[in-house]
């Protein structure tokens, strides 16, 4: 009899979970989200990599490459804290569920070359008519 009176409350009240996919919370003031990198703020210095406990990020400083492994991040913000750009953000959206792995691969120049780069644009937007012609003679 006592199971009956629980099978009758149930049938007939609310659920006692959510229904997720169908009805999303709002996210809390302290939730700590989807990681998202700033590419063009980053230095790529390793630092958000060798602070991650898990691996979920690793960065190739030479090649300018910044990948992100959503599914092996614990969401812990250990590099968000440490970042020295403040480059990296985490985002109060909540990750939605997914048959797939995939991984998020951000890519950038890297600030050296970025540097180098902008340096010899500026040398040569600088250089007067006169003073780069008479350079060219003299070759």
């Amino acid at each position: 009899m006592y199971m009956l009176k629980n099978v009758l409350r149930n049938l007939s009240g609310k659920p006692a979970t959510r229904l997720y996919p169908l009805e999303e919370r709002e996210p809390f003031p302290a939730y700590r989200g989807v990681i998202h990198n700033d590419v063009q703020a980053c230095i790529f210095c390793s630092t958000c990599a060798r602070v991650c406990p898990t691996g979920a990020i690793t960065v190739d400083a030479k090649a300018g490459r910044w990948e992100y492994d959503p599914f092996l991040c614990v969401y812990c913000s250990a590099c968000v804290e440490k970042c020295p750009t403040k480059c990296l953000k985490q985002e109060s959206i909540h990750r939605k569920p997914s048959v797939r792995k995939f991984h998020v691969l951000r890519t950038g120049t890297p600030r050296v070359k970025k540097a180098r780069a902008d340096a010899a644009k500026a040398r040569t937007d600088t250089v007067p008519a006169a003073a780069a012609k008479t350079e060219g003679e003299a070759d």
